[in-house]
């Protein structure tokens, strides 16, 4: 048999996360480690491997019962590589360090077990019960598996650069920034859209650091089923999709 797909084989490589193609990335187990990964998000796999539900902290329950944060893992152990992906979405691998990142968890492909995350919130400037943000922080040390729709925008913020990004669009940052969560309109009008510009809330990024923006303001439909298209799954965050009126 011959096909032009015999150029799509596996990549050979000695790290243990590899990026097998923009949209599919490759994990090496080698039996004594293990990477926790989105339930679902395992398309193949070669060797001898087991997967199993993580488990969740009555802490970490509460908080995902209380803001829509959080992430529905799956442990993988074993010998050999196993392959994830999902929606097709670009993967990008993040080294974290002592300094922390800050992500939305529906961005969040893989990660490894030794990491820790917890959710925090994001304020309005406002004040106004309902319009702030939750996400991840992930501390220690290890890699991300990141996912975007589209090829990202990477930002740096400097002590005299701050940066603002739509919250629609930001995927994750670095914990050591200052974050604020604002709307360019007076207070009266917080819950829509800037006049008729389609713009509504923004986060505003000061310090030193990065911050991660794809070229999308719209979600994969993570929940999605087959056949029944996206109806409407929009909004700041997975974790907010029964405010998107507030937010759009």
């Amino acid at each position: 048999m011959q096909s032009p797909l015999f150029a799509h084989t596996e990549q050979q490589s000695s790290e243990r996360y590899t990026v097998q193609n923009p949209q599919l990335l490759r994990v090496s187990l080698t039996g004594s480690d293990a990477v926790l990964a989105r339930k679902g998000a395992m398309v193949a796999y070669q060797g001898l491997m087991e997967f199993d539900g993580e488990y969740q902290s009555s802490s970490q329950r509460n908080a995902r019962a209380r803001t829509g944060e959080g992430l529905d893992l799956m442990r993988c152990t074993g010998q050999g590589t196993v392959y994830f992906a999902n929606l097709a979405q670009y993967i990008h691998v993040v080294d974290v360090d002592h300094a922390g990142m800050t992500v939305d968890s529906a961005y969040v492909l893989a990660l490894d077990s030794s990491l820790h995350t917890e959710v925090i919130a994001v304020d309005s400037q406002y004040g106004i019960s309902g319009t702030g943000k939750y996400q991840l922080n992930i501390s220690g040390t290890g890699k991300v598996a990141l996912m975007t729709s589209g090829q990202p925008l990477m930002l740096q913020v400097t002590p005299d650069k701050y940066v603002n990004a739509d919250a629609d669009a930001i995927v994750a940052w670095s914990s050591s920034l200052r974050v604020q969560m604002q709307a360019q309109t007076h207070s009266s009008g917080v819950m829509r859209r800037r006049g008729n510009t389609g713009e509504g809330w923004e986060l505003s990024f000061l310090g030193e650091g990065f911050a991660l923006v794809q070229p999308s303001e719209v979600l994969p439909p993570q929940s999605a089923q087959i056949g029944q298209g996206i109806r409407g799954q929009y909004g700041v965050g997975s974790q907010n999709q029964n405010q998107n009126n507030a937010w759009n």
